[in-house]
C-alpha cells in the first residue's frame, strides 16, 4: 500500500480546503516544491499533487509549478485538478508526472476517457469525488445526479486501472474515513482504489490496511501530515507491512 503526501495548490500556495470549501482556506507553505521535497525527504515515494485552482476554472492553472515539482523532485508525482483536454494530459506526462487524475471532464464525457486510456493506459486515474453517495464536479462545487456506484461500473468495464475515492463530508476534517462508504464502494468493483478524506490518525491507516489488502492500493493524506496528527514515518512502515 502506498501512502501519498498531498499538496494542494492555490494561487502558487500549499494549502488545505475544509470539505472542498474555496472561501475556507488554510495556508501551510508558499513554496511548493520546498513542501515536496520535504514529503520526498521523510520517505515518500509518491505524491498527491492537485491545482485547485485548475479544479475551479476547468483548466491547468499551475502547470509550470507541477512541472517544477515532477522533475525537480525525484519521485513520482500523481496529479490533478482542471485537466480537461488531451493535450493537458500529454503536457503534463511529458513534463514528469507519472499519473494523470481525471474528474469532472470524464464524468461529462466517457468517450474523452475511453481515449486517454488508448493512449495512455494506466498512467490515466479517475477521481471519484462523493458528496451523500453522488459525484461532485467542478472542483466540488457541484453534485451531479450520477451515483457513485453507478458510475465506478460504467469505468470499470471500460478497463480503468486506478481509482481515487474522497469522501468530502470527510475532507479536510481529522474525524476519520467513512468505512461503511468504503466498503460499500470496494464490494462493487475490482479495481484497486487509492482511498482519499478523513484520515487522522496512525490508527487510520492501521485500520485501512486491515480492510482489504487487494482492494486498497494507497491512501491519500493531507491535513493530519501538515498539522502533525500522524507522522509520515510511522504511516510508511504500516504501509509497508
Amino acid at each position: 500500500m502506498i501512502i501519498y503526501p498531498a499538496i494542494d495548490i492555490k494561487d502558487g500556495k500549499v494549502v488545505r480546503l475544509l470539505q472542498g470549501k474555496f472561501d475556507q482556506v488554510t495556508e501551510y507553505s508558499q513554496t511548493p516544491v520546498d513542501v515536496a521535497q520535504h514529503w520526498k525527504d521523510e520517505g515518500a515515494q509518491w505524491l498527491h499533487v492537485v491545482d485547485l485552482d485548475g479544479a475551479r476554472t476547468g483548466e491547468v492553472v499551475n502547470m509550470d509549478l507541477i512541472h517544477q515539482i515532477a522533475r525537480e523532485v525525484s519521485i513520482s508525482v500523481q496529479m490533478g485538478g482542471g485537466v480537461r483536454q488531451l493535450e493537458d494530459i500529454q503536457r503534463l506526462l511529458e513534463g514528469g508526472v507519472s499519473r494523470v487524475i481525471l474528474g469532472t471532464k470524464v464524468v461529462q464525457d466517457l468517450a474523452f476517457l475511453k481515449e486517454a486510456l488508448s493512449k495512455w493506459g494506466e498512467q490515466i486515474a479517475v477521481s471519484l469525488d462523493c458528496s451523500n453517495g453522488f459525484i461532485a464536479t467542478m472542483g466540488w462545487t457541484h453534485t451531479s445526479e450520477l451515483k457513485v456506484i453507478d458510475f465506478i461500473k460504467e469505468i470499470d468495464a471500460m478497463g480503468v486501472k486506478n481509482i481515487i475515492y474522497t469522501d468530502i463530508a470527510q475532507d479536510g476534517m481529522l474525524s476519520g474515513p467513512n468505512y461503511t462508504a468504503i466498503n460499500e464502494l470496494l464490494s462493487c468493483t475490482n479495481i484497486p482504489v487509492i482511498l482519499s478524506g478523513g484520515v487522522a490518525t496512525i490508527d487510520d491507516v492501521r485500520k485501512i490496511k486491515r480492510m482489504s489488502e487487494n482492494s486498497v492500493k494507497g491512501i491519500i493524506i493531507g491535513k493530519a501530515l501538515y498539522e502533525k496528527k500522524l507522522d509520515l514515518k510511522e504511516a510508511l512502515a504500516i504501509a509497508r507491512l
